[in-house]
């Protein structure tokens, strides 16, 4: 991701961080001074997003490899505007980040702009969640999101 990008994203992510008011980020600001809600790409209504493996329940060894499941939409890296499609964003054990923003980038927020249908992750035993978002070229999720059910496994 590029690093202005970067910054832009985690400005907007600290801005929205639970307990931080866009009004108190800075003395004295006014509606006038809030940001205008950024352009979100559209997607078709009957677009499905899912894991295909693992199964929601399973018990793995780590490495895990994640299949990423897309229904009703095509995948595209990100930078490129082409309709109906996306990339892939996985949320690892973490909760669902703002939906009208640009996606943190981190170890719980990995982005896959490069346009990968899976991955394969070292995670420590125990139990985890996993959850996809497909966002669009700006690495914002599309108008409505576009979100799978979170899943859960344990690593033994």
């Amino acid at each position: 991701m590029p690093r202005a990008l970067l910054a832009v994203t985690a400005t907007l992510w600290l801005l929205a961080a639970p307990g931080v008011r866009a009004e108190e980020s800075k003395p004295h600001a006014h509606a006038a001074d809030a940001p205008a809600a950024l352009p979100r790409t559209p997607r078709p209504a009957d677009a499905v997003l899912y894991v295909i493996s693992p199964a929601d329940g399973a018990t793995v060894r780590s490495p895990v490899t994640i299949r990423f499941g897309l229904k009703g939409m095509g995948v595209a890296p990100a930078g490129v505007d082409a309709p109906n499609t996306g990339h892939h964003h996985l949320v690892v054990d973490a909760p669902t980040p703002p939906l009208d923003l640009p996606l943190p980038a981190d170890a719980q927020h990995i982005h896959f702009g490069g346009g990968q249908t899976e991955t394969t992750l070292e995670l420590p035993p125990g139990t985890h969640t996993l959850q996809l978002i497909l966002a669009d070229k700006a690495h914002i999720p599309h108008d409505p999101p576009l979100v799978s059910e979170r899943i859960t496994i344990t690593v033994e």
